[in-house]
């Protein structure tokens, strides 16, 4: 009687038996299928990864230039730094520059050493900004600069004004999407592979590189001659990788 109980409980009913093996084959039926669909969508596709470049005028001088005094007193050599960088700002900003912004202010002692003691002899004052300016304006604006009271050219880079980067950079990842597309037509027509679809497609890049920086000069060596500025043309890159299953 316990034993029969016992069974009963687990097993309200002999139509269980019949109804499970009706489920697992169903569900067999429906499941595997669909996973060898994904197994065989997953291992039958072909990456490639293609490249585009594209090449734009640049049309913008980078530039940093700073003012840098030296004196007896931190105070003194402070006070004059911040005058003359004043009036090397104020000369930038009546020229229209673009994207003027501070980029260092410094205060530093100047030591020398005597019979091995360091000791303290006066301040150096360093304030430098950055800016854009169209590369033809470039040469004379910085001579200009120098006039105004910069001591330092620190950098000229060149680069494209944002527009023009942005146009390029699409163009340039439509090329490496056809470069990606062409590749991969090759290689099926090698093996004799039909493709089917794109599965996935990943943007790598899409950007210009960081420009190369140039000059460093002390600007009062050049302040009497015109300083020749010639730009040149700045490069967009961009790659996309195809995934397509065959």
């Amino acid at each position: 009687m316990i034993r029969t109980a016992l069974l009963g409980s687990r097993f309200p009913s002999g139509n269980l038996w019949k109804i499970l093996p009706l489920a697992l084959l169903l569900c067999t039926t429906f499941v595997l299928p669909a996973l060898a669909q994904e197994k065989d969508k997953l291992w039958r596709t072909l990456s490639v990864t293609g490249r585009g470049v594209e090449t734009t005028p640049a049309t913008l001088a980078q530039v940093s230039l700073g003012v840098e005094i030296q004196g007896k007193t931190a105070q003194e050599v402070q006070q004059e730094a911040a005058r003359r960088s004043s009036a090397v700002v104020a000369f930038l900003k009546s020229q229209n520059v673009e994207k003027l912004q501070t980029t260092g202010i410094q205060l530093n002692p100047v030591y020398s050493y005597t019979n091995n003691v360091q000791r303290i002899t006066g301040y150096a004052a360093t304030n430098t900004v950055s800016f854009r300016i169209p590369t033809e304006k470039a040469g004379t604006l910085l001579d200009d600069a120098v006039k105004a009271g910069a001591t330092q050219i620190n950098g000229i880079s060149f680069v494209a004004n944002d527009q023009a980067i942005a146009s390029a950079q699409k163009q340039a990842l439509k090329e490496a999407t056809q470069d990606a597309q062409q590749q991969a037509d090759a290689v099926f027509s090698a093996l004799g592979f039909k493709p089917k679809e794109v599965v996935s497609v990943q943007v790598n890049n899409a950007s210009p590189p960081p420009p190369p920086m140039f000059l460093r000069a002390e600007a009062a060596k050049v302040a009497d001659a015109s300083t020749p500025v010639v730009g040149g043309e700045q490069q967009v890159e961009a790659s996309v990788t195809l995934q397509i299953s065959y």
